[in-house]
Order: structure tokens, then C-alpha cells, then sequence
């Protein structure tokens, strides 16, 4: 399988002195997703959770939403002319009775952020297609402090940044701020379909009680995702797509970006943001 980090010869240059070292680099390599042995899609990733990658994925399609929906998950022998296996093509193999949706069609219609179509068709996609409704979830209220510490506990997990500086990073954390996972990518949606797909196998579906964290912007899709898999707070560290906020208000999303030290805004679904006490203290 391909490895995480990868060495490269730089140039170096600092105050004027230059000189040769090996530099350590984000592995990116290509990843093609088969679902019932028909190719679906392919994405650049860093190797490492391929399986967890894929299933989550498939939860942002509207394809699973239960472990009970998934077979198994395999790579692919003779993924090359000469018969060896690169490590980079899975196939996902659905239960029995699993209904698999048009998804030619439908990611035409709402999972690329860039796909260009009408903001209506793209709601409208995820809001029929969602298996986990945000609304049916418990009620949460979140401390703004608590919202306010987790970044800081992400970036203390980043392993893999640590040593390149080139890696989005996604968590997931509960109600009372303990981290249950964290997993990095050269994508940030990547980072996301590995925790959902992580979730989804171990039977963790719906993500009803959690927080997701993003070290970038929350775009259209990672809101998806976050809708997709029951996760009834996303928060970013950078700024909301507009879409990502009609996106949250349309489903019950709480949506928080710029959380950066104490500072942070909501978007939509302040409901779960407990505003009262945190405007006594102010």
C-alpha cells in the first residue's frame, strides 16, 4: 500500500545560505471507487483508510447508512496491464436488497461543489436523499467556550501535519468536547469520508451527538457530508460557502465558521449554541 509521507530533494534557501536537503511530503495518489465491480468515481487522497474512505463516501451519495448496507469492501488484483495491485482501486459491494440510487445522476446534481448547477437542485438532492434527519437528533447546547477549544485539540492530533504542513485534517467530537477521531488528507472531504466511513463500519450511524470539526472553509459538500451522516454541528475554522449556509438552514444544520480562539460565527442552527449563559457572562 502507498505510504503516508514521501521524501523529496529541495533547495533550501534561508537568509541568503542555500543548501540540499530531503524535504517530507503529503503522499497523493489517485483512489478509483468500484461499487458492485462498475467504476464510480476517483479522487485524489492520501493512502491510508481506503476502505473508510470509500464507505464514506457512499454515505454522502445516499448509497449506505447502515453497516447492515455494506458487504465488504476489497481491493482490486490486477489493477494494472501487468496483473499487480496498486492499492489505489477498491470495490464496494453492497448487501443484498440495497437499493443503489442513479448516482451518474446524482452527482451531477449535488455533490461537486463546483458542479455549477442551481443552488435549489442542489438542496433539494440532499434534503430527499438524507437517511439521517438532523431534526429527528437529540438536543444539544454546546458552550461557546467548548466550541472555542477545539481547535486547538485538533491541531495537537495532526500527526502527519506536524511533519509536512500539507494536510486538511477533520474530528469528531462529542457533546462534552472529547475527541473520538481525527483523521487527515490532502482533501479535507477525504479527512470527512474517512471518519463517516469509519463511523459507518462500526456501526456508528447516525453521528447524532457529535461535533465535526474542519481545519478549512465549510463548503456545500463537507455540509453534505455532515447532513448525509447525521452530524447535527459542522464547525470550520475559515469562512461557510453561501451554499454551505442555505445548505444548514434548510436542514437544521448548526453551522459555525471563523472559530478561531474565542471568537466564532454561527450561520444557522444557534439553537444548539447555549447563547444565554454566554451572554450573562458578557
Amino acid at each position: 500500500m502507498g505510504r503516508v509521507t514521501e521524501r523529496r530533494k529541495v533547495l533550501r534557501i534561508r537568509d541568503g545560505a542555500v543548501s540540499s536537503r530531503p524535504d517530507t511530503l503529503v503522499a497523493e495518489e489517485p483512489l478509483e471507487i468500484r461499487l458492485n465491480g462498475k467504476p464510480l468515481a476517483i479522487t485524489m487522497r492520501t493512502p491510508g483508510d481506503d476502505f473508510a474512505l470509500a464507505a464514506g463516501f457512499l454515505v454522502s451519495e445516499g448509497v449506505l447508512a447502515d453497516a447492515s448496507d455494506l458487504q465488504n469492501i476489497v481491493y482490486c488484483a490486477g489493477a494494472t496491464v501487468d496483473g499487480s495491485n496498486t492499492y489505489n482501486v477498491v470495490d464496494v459491494k453492497t448487501s443484498p436488497g440495497v437499493v443503489v440510487p442513479d448516482i451518474t445522476l446524482e452527482r451531477n446534481v449535488y455533490t461537486t461543489s463546483s458542479c455549477g448547477l442551481c443552488g435549489k437542485a442542489s438542496l433539494d438532492a440532499v434534503r430527499t436523499t438524507a437517511r439521517h434527519p438532523i431534526a429527528d437528533a437529540p438536543p444539544l447546547a454546546l458552550a461557546p467556550e467548548l466550541l472555542a477549544s477545539l481547535p486547538d485539540r485538533l491541531r495537537a492530533a495532526q500527526r502527519v501535519f506536524d511533519r509536512t504542513g500539507g494536510l486538511h485534517a477533520a474530528a469528531l467530537f462529542d457533546e462534552r468536547g472529547e475527541l473520538l477521531d481525527v483523521r487527515e488528507d490532502v482533501g479535507r472531504h477525504n479527512a470527512v469520508d474517512k471518519l463517516v466511513g469509519r463511523a459507518l463500519q462500526s456501526g456508528g450511524l447516525p453521528l447524532s451527538r457529535t461535533v465535526l470539526l474542519v481545519s478549512g472553509r465549510a463548503s456545500f459538500e463537507l455540509a453534505q457530508k455532515a447532513v448525509m451522516a447525521g452530524i447535527p454541528v459542522l464547525a470550520a475554522v475559515s469562512a461557510p460557502s453561501s451554499l454551505a449556509v442555505d445548505l444548514a438552514a434548510e436542514t437544521g444544520l448548526t453551522l459555525v465558521g471563523f472559530l478561531r480562539g474565542s471568537s466564532m460565527n454561527v450561520y444557522a442552527g444557534e439553537d444548539r449554541i447555549a447563547l444565554r449563559a454566554a451572554a450573562a457572562r458578557g
